[in-house]
């Protein structure tokens, strides 16, 4: 790699991270690439030439974002054995990451579904994706553990998905909002409780 093009490279990095704390802090609908120049100390012109469009820059923002989680959540947890200790973990990394982005920032996904519901567009089909995506990787790991046998076979795995992205919800929104200190534990504590109402008989301790 050539010089010019390590620092062209680092340049975009710098930008992208810039853009994702603005879009973290005031959500992906209201990065304004004005003000990233400001931020980052680059020209207007050059912030384009790198990102192109503000609909670029907000799918570059949310793939770096589902960079980032799927090697928080997702990536660390195929180290375990496949079924419930993976979704276990999970969850649990899910739920520890939600407290404590939620303790300074707000989750791109979660504010950004409030915002563009009832909105139609690109952003909006971006977001829904990257939510889709996401709880398509939970029903493949919940389908897994009914495989193997540490869920109940008569599982509705759609409606599992449903519950943990539920309980997960309810979290962002007493940590970000009630700034509740005690949301993770009682959010760990709904989860067991769900997660035992599934577990297969052969699988109880």
């Amino acid at each position: 790699m050539d010089t010019l093009t390590a620092k062209s490279e680092a340049t975009f990095a710098a930008i992208i991270a810039a853009a994702m704390a603005m879009a973290a802090a005031d959500g992906i609908g209201k990065l304004s690439l004005g003000e990233l120049a400001k931020r980052t100390g680059i020209s207007k012109s050059g912030v384009f030439s790198r990102v192109g469009s503000l609909e670029a820059l907000q799918e570059a923002v949310l793939d770096e974002y589902d960079r980032r989680f799927a090697a928080e959540i997702f990536l660390p947890s195929l180290q375990l054995p496949k079924g419930l200790p993976r979704l276990l973990a999970q969850v649990n990394a899910w739920s520890r990451r939600v407290a404590e982005e939620g303790l300074h920032n707000s989750c791109l996904y979660s504010a950004g579904a409030f915002e563009f519901d009832d909105q139609q567009g690109p952003l909006r089909d971006r977001l829904h994706r990257g939510v889709e995506a996401w709880r398509a990787s939970l029903r493949k790991t919940i389908l897994q553990a009914m495989e193997l046998g540490h869920l109940r076979p008569d599982t509705d795995a759609g409606q599992l998905v449903y519950e943990i992205y539920s309980l997960v919800v309810g979290l962002i929104h007493d940590t970000r909002f009630l700034h509740d200190e005690q949301a993770r534990r009682h959010m760990q504590r709904a989860f067991s409780r769900l997660i035992s109402t599934y577990k297969s008989f052969n699988d109880l301790e």
